[in-house]
């Protein structure tokens, strides 16, 4: 048994030297809930796709059996950091799929200008754009070989691949919506992607992030300036507009 870390959340693995689906229960509802490292490894090899590839880019071990973690990264490391590289039909499967998740999983009502997550510019575009670069490049390149999602734009500056001054623009973006998603959790008492509609609540989210009392307005203008910003690097780096 062992515990690894994918995205956001701890998924826990049970059964005798059997591995737990961190993301995707492989074959759908009928699959298995428990599989053997064979079996991934057999699961892998003949039928997973590049956006599982691309969700095991955030996996590693947090807990349990050590030696059979280490095991299962060795085996991933093969889909997440290709030797060759992605083909080209892989990096368009992989755009359409963004702009899916883009046009499908906002939640209804919310104002994209201000989703953290999912809104243009917000944490989910610079998590995309690292992770392309990873998937393109980390085969060839080890530093980009990580879980972080700005140690990898800051590995992608060093080898060449971005520029820094995308960089910077991307890294900002994700730290605002980041800091943002925290004042919701201290202002809300519980977890939110959306900058309030209230302006009550609104104004003590821009306190939080230290803007004086009267600038709630200032806080939502910095964001979509921000954002803003992030999108366009997002549209040519990602996108490649």
């Amino acid at each position: 048994m062992f515990f690894f870390q994918a995205g956001d959340g701890i998924r826990d693995v049970l059964g005798s030297r059997g591995l737990g689906d961190g993301y995707k229960r492989q074959e759908g509802r009928q699959g298995p809930l428990v599989r053997t490292l064979a079996s991934y490894r057999a699961y892998y090899s003949r039928w997973s796709s590049p956006w599982e590839s691309q969700a095991l880019l955030r996996a590693r071990f947090s807990a349990g059996d050590a030696a059979l973690g280490r095991e299962f990264v060795s085996m991933i490391d093969e889909l997440r950091y290709p030797p060759g590289g992605l083909p080209d039909d892989a990096v368009r499967e992989i755009r359409r799929l963004k702009a899916r998740m883009e046009a499908e999983r906002l939640p209804r009502g919310a104002d994209p200008a201000l989703h953290t997550k999912l809104g243009p510019g917000g944490l989910s575009d610079v998590e995309w754009v690292a992770q392309l670069l990873q998937l393109r490049y980390a085969g060839t390149l080890p530093s980009l070989r990580t879980t972080r999602t700005l140690d990898a734009l800051r590995a992608a500056v060093a080898e060449g691949l971005l520029s820094r001054s995308d960089e910077s623009v991307l890294a900002e973006a994700w730290r605002f919506a980041s800091r943002i998603r925290d004042a919701i959790m201290l202002v809300k008492g519980r977890p939110g992607d959306s900058v309030p509609r209230d302006s009550g609540e609104r104004r003590l989210i821009a306190r939080t992030l230290g803007y004086p009392p009267d600038g709630s307005e200032d806080f939502l203008d910095d964001y979509r300036r921000v954002t803003r910003r992030a999108r366009h690097v997002v549209d040519r780096v990602f996108y490649g507009a």
